[in-house]
């Protein structure tokens, strides 16, 4: 669709009622001032309302932040910085790429895009295109669900990082000062703006670094294939690991007793010698789930001294609960930026001491 729409174009394409959005029309909230038409902005600032009104947030308090500061306004733009262009529907854009439904929609809900509904912008008919191509290289659907998954729910966590710590780190620290609405508004913009543009640059900074260690480990496998040293993987994805899983012992009863802001700190202290034992041992941490970590290395020996080392170096901690590990050697399933199979319930469930190493 065009830049130019009408309430009722608007209407069909938010699937929102009519007589809504002459209501929020009427109180600022959508709509082109100059005009009577609408504009693609209007509907994620519909989207936006939405969210505001299904969280508590009355219509009448958004009419009144809007009015006051341009709330909506400043939101949208710092969600979509080189502005809102044309709009278009999912299957409008598949029919324009020439593209298969079937793999365009599955496509779509493994990013986790569904739940927006099936309007698409600028960006996201390009993001298509990139996958037209990449499936007509010969990437497997199966594959690309996969990725979709793994960039969807990792740079999510990124996105959701970069927003919620600019606001307890930043917003709220201005807010402590007892700046006015205008000045708190006009300080946290300004932070924002210097941050902003240095974003992006340090995503592909860390994913450069990451996709050089992922090529390193990618050539050994090659060559360990090559050389006799591995046999070639039966199932896609099959490959040969030590899973290590390490926790703090009584770690919920002690948050209980220490409270959050002590319970963060032990945990905070707890992540950095578990990271830093890794990183020297060319392991990697594939999730932490509160003080519980899973750890994978390439052979057993590093995932043995990986263990030892943060038994060790947590022995030496203050007010620091025992550490458990309990690790094993075999074979899994990479699915999803993730590892399954029995190697890695055995890893799981082998007995485990407080304070002390177990290993299958």
């Amino acid at each position: 669709m065009g830049n130019e729409l009408t309430l009722e174009e608007l209407a069909e394409l938010i699937a929102a009622p009519a007589d809504q959005l002459h209501e929020w029309r009427s109180l600022g909230l959508i709509g082109r001032e100059s005009a009577h038409t609408f504009g693609p902005e209007d509907a994620q600032r519909i989207r936006l309302i939405q969210l505001l009104l299904r969280r508590g947030i009355g219509l009448a308090a958004i009419a009144r932040v809007e009015r006051e500061q341009g709330f909506l306004s400043r939101y949208i733009d710092v969600m979509f910085p080189a502005g809102v262009r044309a709009i278009h529907s999912l299957a409008e854009v598949t029919r324009m790429l020439g593209m298969d439904a079937g793999p365009v929609r599955r496509f779509w809900e493994a990013s986790g895009l569904a739940g927006r509904g099936d309007l698409l912008g600028e960006e996201d008919v390009r993001a298509l295109k990139a996958i037209r191509v990449v499936m007509e290289a010969g990437f497997p659907e199966e594959a690309l669900v996969q990725l979709a998954h793994v960039y969807a729910d990792a740079l999510g966590r990124v996105a959701e990082a970069e927003a919620r710590l600019f606001h307890f780190y930043v917003h709220e620290r201005l807010k402590a000062t007892g700046m006015s609405e205008r000045e708190l508004m006009q300080a946290s913009d300004a932070a924002r703006d210097q941050t902003a543009p240095l974003i992006e640059p340090l995503i592909l900074y860390f994913h450069r670094k990451g996709l050089e260690r992922a090529v390193r480990e990618d050539a050994v496998m090659h060559l360990q294939e090559d050389v006799g040293l591995a046999s070639p993987a039966e199932l896609p994805g099959q490959l040969w690991v030590a899973i290590l899983f390490v926790d703090l012992a009584s770690f919920t009863p002690m948050t209980v007793a220490m409270g959050d802001q002590m319970a963060a700190d032990v945990l905070e202290r707890f992540s950095r010698i578990v990271r830093e034992a890794v990183t020297r041992r060319e392991g990697r941490v594939v999730k932490q789930i509160g003080d519980a970590f899973m750890l994978t290395f390439p052979e057993p020996r590093s995932a043995v001294a990986c263990a030892l080392e943060i038994e060790h170096r947590t022995a030496d901690e203050p007010q620091f609960p025992a550490v458990r590990s309990g690790l094993h050697w075999g074979q899994v399933l990479y699915r999803e930026g993730d590892y399954l199979g029995v190697s890695v319930n055995v890893a799981a469930r082998v007995p485990r001491r407080r304070s002390g190493t177990r290993c299958w």
